[in-house]
């Protein structure tokens, strides 16, 4: 089963997350394809915008833990560094659809689309510190700025889930709606109809004072992150957790 599925609709791709039997957990195969996706719809002038959903009952779970303590991306050129530096630099619009739990990158991806619609069972969380680990995707950055730092301290340091309604007030999210998919790839479409030139220019000059202090704190995120995974920490916490899901 392909666990990363793409479609064209019109001028709009819409990609999917397809693992629901593991809430769509994200691996280092399913973040290589997701980059290879986006590049190419970067450069593909019959795809005027790109529409971020998933298959099942969830957004995302965030990351495989096994498959991170197995094939930790430590380095720059893994398929994690790859997928960040495909969703930082995509130059069209990009709008997500999240139903659901978004855990984790499946928050902090969204901090890079221009519109995110939320269904009215979305659970958005960043528990990354309740795991030994460090926000990423320039999170650490967009987060803060978008919500205010008290808000965003709070949510990082507890690693408490917030509703969509909350997700709305902050500002990370655009509307919530009984079907997100649904609104997300009309919005795509309508996004799609505008010229193609003035919508790739207002999104450029939307992003382009904040694009290189974003890649810096991205950068600076991936080497503490990585170092993190090699923790006690971070092994303690993942031993933790799955000694609960025994209980459970």
């Amino acid at each position: 089963m392909t666990q990363i599925t793409s479609e064209l609709d019109g001028l709009v791709q819409i990609i999917r997350f397809n693992r629901p039997e593991k809430m769509n957990a994200l691996t280092k195969e399913m973040y290589a394809e997701l980059a290879r996706l986006l590049n190419e719809a970067n450069g593909d002038f019959g795809i005027r915008a790109v529409v971020l959903s998933s298959i099942g009952d969830h957004f995302t779970s965030g990351n495989d833990i096994m498959d991170f303590m197995s094939n930790p991306p430590t380095s720059e050129d893994s398929t994690v560094a790859a997928f960040l530096g495909s969703i930082l630099n995509f130059t069209k619009p990009l709008v997500a659809a999240v139903k659901g739990h978004a855990v984790g990158v499946g928050t902090t991806m969204l901090l890079h689309c221009d519109v995110v619609i939320a269904s009215d069972t979305a659970k958005f969380s960043m528990p990354f510190t309740s795991l030994g680990l460090v926000p990423e995707a320039g999170s650490s950055m967009l987060f803060p700025a978008l919500v205010g730092y008290q808000r965003a301290a709070k949510i990082f340091l507890t690693g408490e889930e917030f509703s969509p309604h909350f997700a709305k007030e902050i500002g990370l999210v655009a509307e919530v709606v009984t079907d997100a998919e649904h609104e997300a790839i009309a919005i795509a479409h309508l996004i799609a109809q505008q010229p193609p030139q003035a919508v790739l220019n207002t999104k450029a000059l939307m992003k382009a004072s904040k694009h290189d202090a974003v890649e810096a704190v991205m950068k600076a995120e991936f080497q503490i992150f990585s170092l993190a995974l090699q923790s006690e920490e971070f092994a303690d916490a993942v031993m933790k957790k799955m000694s609960q899901k025994k209980e459970k």
